[in-house]
């Protein structure tokens, strides 16, 4: 092979990973996580202040990590019929659940006085791993403790996380596996899904 032809092919190698950088650069950086709220808990609740009291019930026990698994859950779902809902299956140990949680702690406070919110920390194996990741992360709404992850796969079909779950005033459900890569993407699929596409 001549020298030229070492050099053009060379050349066509550099372009080639330059393209490649670039994409996984695009890629990066559209995925990038919301960055945490700066809002302390009892910022939140003033924020929320005046919500309809199913949802101030919720405000209420921001950032607590509630005991009873799946029949406290679906007594707490009974109490919300007839209100959007939005179930987050998390996990403290689950990266891209804590790469979302940016997006759930800002969307629940702009969305909190229509919107129910609630966490399952499903298939944690510590408490307080859980706990301390909610004291980092605080948000607007309560969690409950699941460590078996039989509330979180009843309620999401899924022994994954992230999964977020829908449910329209009618009671329709909507299910989304996979973290959230914006603010953004979550609000519109929540006015779409639990708001039914109404103005929020």
């Amino acid at each position: 092979m001549t020298a030229k032809r070492l050099s053009l092919v060379a050349g066509g190698i550099a372009i080639l990973a330059l393209l490649v950088v670039g994409l996984v650069g695009l890629t990066s950086s559209s995925s990038s996580p919301t960055q945490p709220s700066k809002l302390t808990l009892a910022q939140m609740r003033a924020r929320l202040a005046g919500s309809p009291a199913p949802l101030a019930r919720l405000h209420a026990q921001a950032g607590e990590l509630l005991s009873g698994g799946l029949a406290a859950l679906r007594t707490r779902l009974a109490s919300l019929h007839g209100q959007p809902v939005v179930i987050n299956k998390w996990a403290s140990w689950c990266v891209p659940c804590r790469a979302e949680f940016g997006a759930f702690q800002g969307a629940s406070v702009k969305l909190g006085r229509q919107v129910a919110f609630i966490g399952v920390d499903s298939g944690d194996t510590s408490r307080a791993a859980a706990a301390s990741f909610l004291r980092a992360f605080p948000v607007s709404y309560p969690s409950y403790y699941d460590h078996s992850g039989a509330a979180g796969e009843a309620v999401s079909g899924s022994s994954f996380t992230p999964v977020t779950v829908f449910y329209d005033r009618s009671g329709a459900q909507y299910i989304r596996q996979g973290p959230y890569p914006s603010q953004a993407r979550l609000e519109q699929d929540v006015r779409r899904y639990a708001l039914g596409g109404a103005h929020a």
